[in-house]
C-alpha cells in the first residue's frame, strides 16, 4: 500500500493559522479513517455536530487542514438551564503527497462525517506498460 497521506494521531494545525475565534478554545483531533485505491485516497472524519457553515476545509501549501465548530441546539420553545455537552472546535492538519491532486479534492458532509476525496495524480497511477516480442 501508498501512503500518500501522512497522518501522525494527533497532528494539529498550528495556532498562527486557525482564525482567533477558532484559537480561543481548546481543539478537538477527530478521528479519521483513510482509504486508497488506485486512483485516489478518501479520508473519513467524524464531526458530530458540524453543519456545512461550520466546516473550513482548506489546502495551504502541501498541508490539508480541517477546521470545524460543532453547534447543538436544543428545543427552541425551551431555556438550557444546565448543559454538559459543550460545542468542540475540532482541528487536525494533513500533509499531502505530491502524487495527489489536490486541486481536484471533493468534500461531502453528510450527518456529522465529512468524505473528502483525493484523486491522484495521472502520473502517480499505476498503468500497464506493454511488452514487444522482437
Amino acid at each position: 500500500m501508498n501512503t500518500s497521506v501522512q497522518a501522525p494521531a494527533n497532528l494539529q494545525t498550528p495556532q498562527a493559522a486557525a482564525p482567533a475565534a477558532v484559537r480561543e478554545q481548546p481543539a478537538v483531533v477527530p478521528p479519521v479513517d483513510i482509504f486508497e485505491n488506485e486512483h485516489a485516497i478518501t479520508l473519513v472524519a467524524d464531526l458530530p455536530g458540524v453543519s456545512r457553515e461550520g466546516l473550513n476545509v482548506r489546502v495551504d501549501g502541501d498541508a490539508l487542514v480541517l477546521e470545524a465548530t460543532a453547534t447543538s441546539q436544543g428545543p427552541a420553545d425551551l431555556e438550557l438551564v444546565y448543559g454538559e455537552a459543550r460545542s468542540p472546535v475540532y482541528r487536525r492538519q494533513f500533509t499531502l503527497s505530491r502524487e495527489l491532486d489536490a486541486a481536484r479534492i471533493e468534500a461531502k458532509l453528510t450527518d456529522g462525517v465529512l468524505r473528502l476525496t483525493i484523486p491522484k495524480a495521472e502520473e502517480a497511477k499505476p498503468r500497464r506498460v506493454q511488452v514487444t516480442v522482437g
